[in-house]
């Protein structure tokens, strides 16, 4: 978690259509690396105590309200302060007509400077949900990622135990693709993960016997998706006779991922059993459960019996 991600500045310019009013260098050259965004309202006044200098920075209505209200010279002198911090953007946000001093400053202290017709909220909103996901801590690990039912299920487990063709037989039955093999997962926020596939390896599927398949051509455009958050996670292991395996569900499994805990059961494998369809009943059950409702309580409530529940938390390399 320790790694800093970047991403550049023109990658922000098209997703987000920005009209470039000025580039120190090629846009594809200049990095972002901070996920948070700022309104320099209080340093357009002066003040400068806790003001991070790598953010990206914001102009609306109420920043241009306050330049009207002061004179042209002062206004060069607190644009001046500002940009000479070497901000990594400036943004003029509604459209703004911007003044000319601005375009001079960030020329001079080479700041790129790009507008938006999006307001100032809208803009940060979008802006910072998609510096959250481009900047997010990541990993990348063996399994696969599927979507059932509207649930993210990352299943995993050694090589060989049917965890690919677990994933066909799903796909088959209407749920979607997201990832096989390797499971890019990235912490957007303190308590979600999202996971997706490496660009080369996306949509593609490995089935022993039978080798590699499109699963987006050989099922169409409806049986894949590219992202998907993770809601739970199913560890697939060979039967273990002399394991004793949970047959209630009263205790509650988490699995710790970048720090993010994630609900996560183990399910054995042997011959004869139907693990897509065990799969999506592990899918519903887990939005049941999210949904305030828990079948194991249910029960016991009706033996008369109270629930001792604990929670079991794992950490990733315990999988």
């Amino acid at each position: 978690m320790s790694d800093l991600y970047s991403l550049t500045l023109l990658d922000i310019i098209k997703e987000f259509k920005l009209e470039t009013l000025y580039t120190p260098a090629d846009p594809a050259t200049i990095s972002i690396t901070d996920n948070d965004v700022n309104r320099p309202g209080l340093q357009l006044m002066g003040f400068y105590e806790y003001f991070n200098a790598e953010r990206i920075q914001v102009c609306g209505n109420m920043e241009f309200a306050y330049m009207a209200s002061i004179s042209a010279d002062v206004r060069r002198a607190r644009l001046d302060k500002l940009c000479a911090t070497k901000i990594p953007l400036l943004v003029v946000a509604r459209g703004h007509e911007f003044y000319p001093e601005m375009l001079e400053i960030a020329e001079k202290h080479s700041v790129p400077f790009v507008r938006t017709e999006l307001s100032t909220g809208e803009f940060i909103a979008s802006l910072i949900a998609y510096l959250n996901l481009q900047l997010a801590p990541r990993i990348t690990r063996h399994g696969v990622l599927i979507e059932v039912y509207g649930e993210g299920v990352l299943i995993v487990g050694d090589s060989g135990v049917g965890k690919s063709e677990s994933a066909i037989e799903l796909v088959k039955r209407g749920h979607r693709l997201v990832a096989d093999d390797a499971v890019e997962i990235k912490r957007v926020s303190s308590i979600s993960l999202v996971g997706s596939s490496p660009d080369n390896i996306r949509h593609f599927l490995e089935l022993r016997g039978i080798g590699i398949i499109n699963t987006r051509r050989l099922f169409g455009v409806g049986a894949v998706k590219v992202t998907e958050k993770i809601d739970l996670i199913v560890g697939l292991e060979n039967w273990d006779s002399e394991k004793v395996y949970d047959r209630m569900g009263v205790d509650d499994e988490y699995t710790s991922i970048l720090g993010v805990r994630i609900p996560s059961l183990t399910i054995p494998v042997k011959p004869g059993r139907n693990l897509a369809i065990i799969i999506e009943v592990a899918a519903m059950n887990n939005r049941q459960k999210k949904m305030g409702y828990n079948a194991a309580e249910e029960l016991l409530s009706n033996l008369g019996l109270q629930m001792d529940k604990k929670d079991k938390v794992k950490n990733w390399d315990e999988f």
